[in-house]
């Protein structure tokens, strides 16, 4: 027999079994040795109240155990099937494969990066030497953005699809369990790699293609259909179906389907900082404490204000992180943050970021590359105001606040350097003043976060795609081209890892359904 129940257990006791089972029977009334076994369903923090308490919605099973559990899949051979062809081993193209597989079609997954070894690297070169490879770097490669910044599996997108089984996925291919449960689950840079370089084991193994240092210069489109893609090496590869996966900073893509009049359009996006604190002062205020316990994990936070009409908010908060040099090519300053698995670094960091539409950029609005290209243009102030090797502006927050200098920069993450800059030079006005607002507001909301601790580095801005690939919302095929899949964040329709991987499933259904007529 199961219950399914909620109960509340202390920070100490989240990860004793016996203590949840006396918690369990103390709410049914009955004797804890009646509870054979207790299954965590979901797991998260509560500290709205005075005292930090773990919130559990947790299975009960009463004179018998639980069923086991098995993450394996049955993956088939699909060798000698017929080819889809995935341009982008991010989450969107690796799910997309996987789903190709399980639905008897062989993926041929192109990829202009190196495999996540071989990226290594070219990150130790980024942030060492401050010298960017445009084809392999934090965004570029097998993975995706999303390998070496994170691994953050928190989603709102649980209406695109099966959300579970994107996490029972990762679990079958070496993520932990506690991932299931987590109302904010979280791999870490360190463990994503390793699941990555397994995934693409099993579609090897099934019989799934790489082409990695493989660049897709156009697509092969006859008689208003995909025929195929041509790549930089000459090579013209055939399939019937061509799903987009590129992620969010494939300029060059965007250019690519603009040369072949191919409909793309600008999209809205947000941009700004990136906002470092000391770990502990996050901690004090979300745990209303002066030394965090050693049963809580690094707190994160949630913060969003309406200033002037537009939403400023926090994005991609990394406890325990770090900020990395997120270029993709060189000229540019573009920053993002990462935590390892256990988090345990000094700093918390987040992304702070004004949201962008068509009409705050001048220009004309039927332009698809007006948002692109003002996106280029702030990335290019950045770098100017650093002084070049990827060295970031950087201010702290009330001297940013109150249009100070900073005389010195505090000790921070960012390996390339920080150094003291006008962040009113980096940043337009409009998008200045209105962080300058919601900073000061923040702080009202959260105890300790406005504070000249904090430091703000230039730039975040690679928050979502500034181009949008239209797609059919029955079929998924681009209107004007039968065949062709956009897909993932780089075509306007995720934001995130889970989200991708979701969509990536997605087209692959939809572009199966296709080839098999």
């Amino acid at each position: 027999m199961m219950k399914e129940i909620e109960i509340v257990c202390l920070p100490e006791e989240h990860e004793n079994e016996e203590a949840l089972k006396a918690i369990a029977a103390d709410k049914l009334k009955l004797s804890p040795q009646k509870i054979k076994e207790l299954k965590i369903r979901k797991r998260s923090i509560d500290a709205r109240g005075r005292k930090v308490v773990y919130r559990m919605q947790v299975q009960i099973y009463l004179d018998e155990p639980a069923p086991p559990t098995n993450f394996n899949i049955n993956y088939l051979t699909v060798k000698d099937k017929k080819a889809v062809i995935i341009v982008g081993a991010g989450p969107a193209g690796i799910f997309a494969a996987l789903q190709c597989i399980l639905s008897g079609v062989k993926p041929i997954i192109i990829e202009r990066g190196k495999d996540v070894k071989q990226r290594r690297r070219d990150l130790a070169n980024i942030n060492k030497q401050g010298l960017v490879n445009p084809e392999s770097n934090y965004c570029f490669g097998e993975g995706g953005a999303g390998t070496y910044s994170d691994g953050k599996l928190y989603t709102r997108s649980t209406k695109r699809g099966d959300v579970n089984q994107v996490l029972q996925m990762f679990v079958a291919h070496g993520a932990t369990e506690d991932i299931l449960v987590d109302a904010r689950p979280h791999i870490g840079t360190n463990k994503l790699p390793q699941i990555i370089t397994t995934m693409r084991e099993t579609i090897l193994n099934a019989g799934g293609e790489f082409l990695f240092d493989t660049k897709v210069t156009a697509l092969d489109i006859q008689f208003g259909k995909i025929a195929g893609v041509k790549t930089a090496a000459g090579d013209n590869l055939k399939a019937d179906a061509v799903i987009l996966a590129t992620g969010h900073s494939a300029r060059d893509v965007f250019e690519m389907l603009h040369r072949q009049h191919i409909l793309i359009e600008a999209k809205p996006f947000a941009l700004g900082v990136r906002i470092e604190h000391p770990q502990e002062i996050i901690d004090k205020a979300q745990y209303h404490c002066e030394v965090r316990g050693e049963y809580l994990p690094p707190s994160y936070y949630s913060l969003v204000e309406q200033i002037d009409d537009r939403g400023v908010f926090s994005f991609c908060m990394c406890p325990g992180g770090i900020i990395a040099p997120c270029s993709t090519e060189p000229g540019e300053i573009v920053v993002n943050g990462w935590s390892p698995s256990k988090r345990n670094n000094p700093f918390a960091n987040s992304g702070t970021v004004v949201q962008i539409n068509l009409e705050d950029v001048p220009g004309d609005d039927n332009d698809p590359f007006k948002l692109l290209r003002f996106q280029q243009q702030v990335e290019q102030a950045a770098f100017t105001a650093g002084g070049g090797n990827l060295v970031a502006p950087g201010q702290r927050m009330v001297d940013f606040v109150e249009g100070r200098i900073s005389t010195d920069i505090p000790k921070n993450s960012y390996l390339p350097g920080v150094v003291s800059a006008n962040l009113q030079e980096v940043l337009p006005l409009w998008i200045h003043q209105r962080l300058q607002k919601a900073l000061p507001a923040f702080g009202r909301k959260m105890k300790g976060y406005y504070t000249n601790e904090a430091l703000l580095v230039g730039v975040e801005s690679r928050t979502s795609s500034p181009i949008k690939i239209p797609r059919d919302r029955e079929t998924m095929q681009h209107p004007q081209i039968h065949g062709l899949y956009p897909c993932g964040e780089g075509a306007g329709y995720a934001g995130g890892i889970i989200s991708a991987a979701i969509d990536g499933m997605n087209c692959a259904l939809a572009a199966v359904k296709q080839i098999n007529g």
